[in-house]
This record gives C-alpha cells, sequence and structure tokens, in this order.
C-alpha cells in the first residue's frame, strides 16, 4: 500500500489549479478575520470547477440523478456541496474557506468573509436538517449569521437561516 503526501502531489495539484481545473477550499481552525490569514495551505480539499464535468467524470448518468438510488447516497453530498461552492464564486463572489477543529471531529462545509462578518455554511443534500457541526460552531463563535442550504424551504430558525440549494446565489 502507497501513502501519499502533500509534497508528492504538490506540483500536479498546483497544475491542476493553474489550468483552472479544480479549485482549492483551503482549511481554517480559527475564524477571524480576515480570513484568509487563517487559513491553513496544507490542509485543502479539491473540487472540480464544474458540477457537469464532474458529474461526466463520474459516470454518473441522469437517470440515478433524477430517479434517486439507495446507493447514490453520498455522492450527492458531494454534488451539492460541489454546486454551492460555484454558487458562492460566481455570484456571492467570496473566497470560501471550509471550517475543522484540529482533530476534524467537527466541520462545516464553508466559511465566507462578507461584511465584515465570518457566516459559517453547511450544505444539505436533501432535507435532513439535521447540522451539529453547524451548532458547534454556532454555540462556540456565536456568529450573527448561520446559513444551512438545504431541499426545505426558506425558513429563519431561532439561531439560523435555511436557504433552499436553488436560491443559495442570494447568499
Amino acid at each position: 500500500m502507497y501513502t501519499a503526501r502533500m509534497k508528492d502531489f504538490e506540483v500536479a495539484i498546483q497544475w491542476l489549479v493553474d489550468c483552472g481545473l479544480v479549485y482549492k477550499v483551503h482549511r481554517v481552525t480559527k475564524p477571524g478575520i480576515p480570513l484568509k490569514s487563517y487559513a491553513e495551505f496544507g490542509a485543502f480539499k479539491l473540487f472540480a470547477i464544474d458540477l457537469g464535468l464532474l458529474g461526466a467524470m463520474c459516470e454518473l448518468d441522469l437517470v440515478t440523478i433524477m430517479d434517486g438510488n439507495k446507493v447514490y447516497t453520498e455522492f450527492k453530498g458531494a454534488l451539492a456541496e460541489q454546486y454551492v461552492l460555484q454558487q458562492l464564486i460566481s455570484s456571492a463572489k467570496v473566497t470560501p474557506y471550509y471550517f475543522a477543529t484540529d482533530k476534524s471531529t467537527f466541520e462545516v462545509d464553508f466559511v465566507i468573509q462578507q461584511s465584515g462578518n465570518i457566516i459559517p455554511i453547511e450544505v444539505k443534500a436533501e432535507e435532513n436538517l439535521k447540522a451539529k457541526s453547524l451548532r458547534f460552531y454556532y454555540e462556540k463563535y456565536q456568529p450573527a449569521k448561520v446559513i444551512r442550504t438545504s431541499m426545505s424551504n426558506y425558513r429563519q430558525q431561532d439561531w439560523l437561516t435555511n436557504i433552499p440549494l436553488w436560491a443559495v446565489e442570494t447568499i
């Protein structure tokens, strides 16, 4: 079994980023302003540059997407995250990061800096609205605004706002 380290792929990953084929989302473990100063450049997630290309690369057929499938569960979340990332970059024109604790016990899909605030964003592909990591983040940092995106309708709750996936561009 071969274990890879960052240095083994650093040049190849940077080439993909420079060519515009992938997007790097860096981790922050502390949500401070400016977010970029808290980015850990050695810890990141890679996203394809386009949702359609991601589906094509994975050979995901239209029937599976439209009709659903009991084995098509986890990847649905990856597609939803990809979609939200694209909307954040193109519509909100922000640089997204993701939040994770040092031991990766809790992770929030995206955090963005907007109008002097750090906004955590949790992405759900279904109507399952449990967001344990987002709750942890809220209780620890008390942000002014907390967003969850899902297939559920818009709703303002006590401590968070749910925005339907189709309306992510309004963030």
